[in-house]
């Protein structure tokens, strides 16, 4: 298996069948899902009774905590392909351009950024709050702290197996988790690609998205990356922080 695909469900049996068709359809890598959900009367799991795993290619990884971090935390673990792709669970319009990502992790690169504020992205539908907050954020990452990606804050992301194996993460909420990855990467060094995607507002289902709960998160690890642009925090400093965060983690 080349491709591990890491999805986070709640309640979202309106949508997980176009999206695992979708993958039938469009990847050409060999593939495996990872759906991770919190609790047995998740409507996703009725959904997918009636699709045989071996033929749409998913396994279930039933989460130990709630929420979205802890669900991909939970399929992370799993993970034994050499590349991982985090992706939504309502997304059946973007499995074309999964090839165009592992090509360009194939070529090197240790995370590819599925952009939406790239040429050829696209977001439309989002609620003006969420849309302002994502686009500052993205905008500031890209001009200012030179973070290599014109789309910081979004989830859909295709990571190399030192990634995972290499960069602890710290982050508790959210989707956090993303942003950190990738300043983390920034510092090592290490290469950052983008593809451009699109986005629209979900047509079924909930999002789970908090904006102004997850917000200070999110501004923990943009002044992470300020620090290695305007401080000169590199690969020494990133390496001792991974440590750190692996010791404290062990007692």
């Amino acid at each position: 298996m080349n491709l591990d695909i890491v999805i986070p469900v709640y309640n979202e049996g309106e949508n997980i069948k176009s999206v695992l068709e979708s993958f039938r359809r469009e990847v050409k890598v060999p593939y495996r899902v990872l759906i991770c959900y919190d609790f047995d009367e998740d409507t996703t799991l009725a959904a997918l009774e009636p699709l045989p795993m071996e033929e749409y290619h998913y396994e279930l990884v039933k989460n130990e905590g709630r929420g979205v971090m802890s669900a991909i935390r939970a399929g992370l673990r799993q993970t034994t392909a050499p590349y991982v792709l985090t992706f939504p669970a309502d997304d059946d319009y973007n499995a074309p351009k999964i090839n165009a990502m592992y090509e360009k992790a194939v070529a090197g690169f240790d995370i590819v950024c599925g952009s939406r504020f790239m040429r050829g992205g696209c977001m439309t539908g989002c609620p003006w709050l969420k849309a302002i907050l994502v686009r500052t954020a993205s905008f500031f990452m890209y001009y200012i702290a030179r973070v290599p990606s014109h789309d910081s804050t979004n989830g859909l992301r295709l990571f190399s197996r030192r990634v995972i194996e290499q960069i602890p993460i710290e982050s508790q909420v959210g989707f956090a988790y993303s942003i950190e990855l990738l300043v983390k990467c920034q510092r090592l060094g290490w290469r950052i690609g983008e593809v451009p995607f699109s986005w629209h507002e979900r047509k079924a289902g909930k999002s789970r998205f908090q904006t102004l709960r997850w917000v200070p998160a999110y501004l923990h690890w943009v002044k992470y990356a300020m620090e290695t642009k305007w401080l000169g925090k590199g690969p020494a400093a990133a390496a001792a922080e991974s440590e750190s965060v692996r010791t404290t983690s062990l007692k």
